[in-house]
């Protein structure tokens, strides 16, 4: 057995509108050609802005006294020991109280016991400090933030400058030459600072210096020295310590604790501070949309320039379009969808190279080591991608330093969102008019099918007849060629319908002739003396021909009460009166059939023919009476519903066979099987009760009993408003 294929009722509109969802599929390759096109302009960027690096580098080949020369020897940069001078954004009051470092704290360091130079026997030092230097317009700011519980201050008369607590500076100078000073105070307030001799004693006079200025000021936990000096004081290297000497009496040294030893170069830790004069250099580059850095050797910091947040990768900022309805449509309407899948570059991510002193990575370190490179990273919010590329900066070929160029990718990021905003507004649009236009196609398409099917339906009714004809389509297209096609087939299909049913009417005219001569022949033949063998046959062909006509006349009855129905006038009457009158006819016909009517009081006045109606009630009776069990009642039901009346005849008996509920009704049409039958019947009774149902606006349908018992007709008339 076959089992059916299931097929959902989808129209065409429907298919069309998923088949256009497949238009989906152009914002997904825009999307991926502009994620191809920003994979491109990164690789751009990073090719340009390692030509900006070479760039800045070829200004500084070759140029030795922008360079600590001495920094290429250093093994590696100790922090604590080896000091950077952060660039300060305006000039340090020196009161002592060092609000103004504030900003700045947290790049100052603890030095403590780690950093301890000297401890005397069975001392007790507490002795610590915080420290930190930056430069600004020439001067070299440092402060002390000293942790002493016991302050010792230089005598008043004394010339010794090392019986007391005192800070201990020793530098390098920019010639080469060995320099040491001493700040030793006899009280709170300005300092008093001195050179010490070329020998470094202790014990050797003095000389005052007054170049570094500056504030000593006692607190809680100790004392605070806030100084500054002319860089030119300062060379490449530099060492700070501070002197703890806790009684005054003998004042004995208890500790030294200082961010190197302090009584020869060699033991001299180094500082970096930031050339102004390579600063120049990178501003001179008028080049603001990346961050320029110059580390030396060791990847401290010589100078720097711009900012991150800035520097983006686009030269220029792209023109804002004017205002127009479009844009404020979009701006308000389509911008919050589209950013739900694309991400807007952040200003607030966290930059954690701001303020740093040195710098490494992969692209360092291939700089320092004499080749071009370039590297991504994330920031540690991960909101930015950052692009950093390094060239190596050479001097009497060997690598003094590196150029670092940084920018972010929003610059990029921007200029691809601005055009995947444009490429979904135009994919909208032609997305938009698209599916509209294959919408309103395909509604074009099922129109034309859908009036061509009410077409077909009204030319051909539910029995099968054909009643109008199917209008030609002038469209040349297929959908036109197949209402070419139906109007075609139904012409000739009602061409054949009106031939068949005018052929019970043309046969029983041309049958009546010659059945009238053999009737006429054999009552004359009647007449002659003939013996009995041979009247057996006359008599039998007399019963033929009366059989014969009998079959005439029901043919001529059907065409005769169509021929009437056309020419008939239509007057009230009431219904109940003539279906009881009916009842009552055929109860007293047949007197050993019983017969049932339910009908209400009221006459229920309608209009027609009360003699159409009762031939139709004869109809429906004699196909019970023929169909019916033996002693089972013929029920009949009359009812109003709806401005309609509704009569019910319902017989006990064999069932109608199936598909034959509407056939029965159709002229030519019998379910009596073969040879059953004592008269001959054509099958005209329902198809001419079927008729007087039409012409009174009613319908007549049959149907088996739910129980399976029998069969019931129900005649439907409607009844006047």
């Amino acid at each position: 057995m076959k089992i059916p294929v299931y097929h959902p009722p989808i129209g065409l509109r429907s298919k069309t509108l998923v088949l256009s969802l497949f238009l989906l599929g152009l914002p997904w390759l825009g999307y991926q050609y502009v994620w191809e096109m920003e994979k491109y302009l990164r690789h751009g960027q990073e090719k340009t802005l390692e030509g900006t690096t070479q760039a800045l580098a070829t200004a500084l080949h070759e140029r030795p006294k922008l360079f600590d020369s001495q920094a290429s020897f250093l093994k590696q940069v100790e922090k604590g020991r080896d000091l950077y001078a952060y660039p300060l954004q305006g000039p340090i009051q020196l009161d002592g109280k060092l609000d103004d470092w504030e900003q700045y704290r947290s790049k100052s360091m603890e030095y403590g016991d780690g950093y301890r130079l000297f401890l005397a026997q069975n001392s007790d030092s507490k002795l610590s400090f915080r420290h930190m230097v930056g430069k600004y317009s020439g001067y070299l700011y440092g402060f002390f933030e000293v942790t002493d519980p016991h302050v010792v201050y230089r005598g008043r008369n004394s010339l010794a400058v090392d019986r007391n607590d005192y800070l201990d500076i020793a530098t390098q100078a920019q010639d080469g030459s060995f320099h040491r000073y001493v700040v030793a105070n006899m009280k709170d307030g300005w300092l008093s600072s001195y050179e010490l001799p070329a020998d470094a004693s202790l014990s050797s006079p003095a000389t005052p210096e007054n170049r570094i200025q500056g504030q000593w000021s006692k607190t809680e936990q100790g004392y605070n020295i806030e100084l500054r000096m002319p860089l030119e004081m300062v060379g490449s290297k530099l060492g700070f310590a501070i002197h703890d000497v806790n009684d005054s009496k003998s004042r004995r040294l208890e500790a030294i604790v200082g961010t190197s030893a302090t009584d020869s170069v060699d033991r001299l830790g180094t500082v970096l501070v930031p050339s102004p004069e390579i600063e120049n250099i990178i501003k001179g580059m008028s080049h603001n949309s990346s961050r320029i850095w110059v580390v030396d050797t060791h990847g401290r910091v010589l100078a720097k320039s711009g900012d991150i947040r800035n520097s983006n990768g686009v030269w220029g900022e792209v023109d804002d379009e004017p205002e127009t309805f479009w844009s404020r449509l979009q701006k308000q309407y389509l911008n919050p969808i589209y950013y739900k899948i694309l991400t807007r570059p952040p200003n607030d991510f966290i930059d954690a190279l701001q303020d740093s002193t040195e710098l490494q990575g992969s692209q360092i370190q291939q700089a320092l080591a004499g080749k071009l490179a370039s590297t991504w990273r994330l920031t540690p919010d991960s909101k930015a991608v950052v692009l950093s590329a390094a060239s190596p900066i050479w001097i009497d070929n060997k690598v003094m330093g590196a150029v670092v160029a940084e920018e972010t990718t929003h610059g990029i990021r921007t200029l691809r969102n601005r055009a995947l905003e444009k490429l979904f507004n135009i994919i909208l649009i032609v997305m938009s008019v698209g599916t509209l236009s294959l919408f309103f196609f395909a509604s074009s398409i099922s129109s034309r099918i859908r009036k061509l099917r009410d077409q077909a339906e009204k030319a051909i009714d539910s029995q099968g007849r054909v009643r109008d004809t199917i209008p030609s389509s002038a469209v040349r297209d297929e959908i036109g060629d197949l209402s070419r096609s139906f109007a075609n087939i139904v012409s000739r299909l009602g061409q054949y319908t009106h031939y068949l049913e005018n052929m019970s009417s043309r046969l029983s005219h041309e049958l009546r002739t010659p059945v009238a001569v053999v009737r006429s022949s054999l009552e004359h033949l009647s007449l002659q003396p003939i013996d009995n063998d041979a009247m057996k046959y006359v008599d039998r062909a007399q019963e033929g021909v009366k059989r014969l006509s009998l079959i005439l006349a029901n043919m001529s009855e059907a065409t005769r009460l169509e021929e009437s129905l056309n020419n008939s006038d239509a007057d009230q009457f009431p219904l109940t009166k003539v279906v009881s009158g009916c009842v009552a006819g055929y109860q007293m016909t047949y007197p050993q059939q019983h017969f049932t009517l339910k009908q209400p009081d009221e006459p229920l006045m309608m209009l027609g023919v009360p003699e159409y109606i009762a031939q139709l009630l004869d109809k429906l009776i004699s196909n019970a009476l023929e169909f019916h069990s033996p002693e089972t009642p013929i029920n009949l039901v009359l009812r109003t519903q709806a401005k309609q009346a509704i009569l019910t005849v319902e017989n006990k008996g064999p069932l109608l066979p199936e598909n034959m509920s509407e056939q029965i009704f159709e002229s030519m049409v019998s379910v009596r099987p073969a040879g059953a039958q004592e008269k001959p019947h054509l099958g005209l009774g329902l198809y001419i009760a079927r008729l007087i149902a039409a012409f009174h606006g009613g319908t007549i349908k049959a149907a088996n009993l739910g129980d399976g018992s029998g069969v019931m007709f129900t005649l439907t008339l409607p009844l006047p408003g």
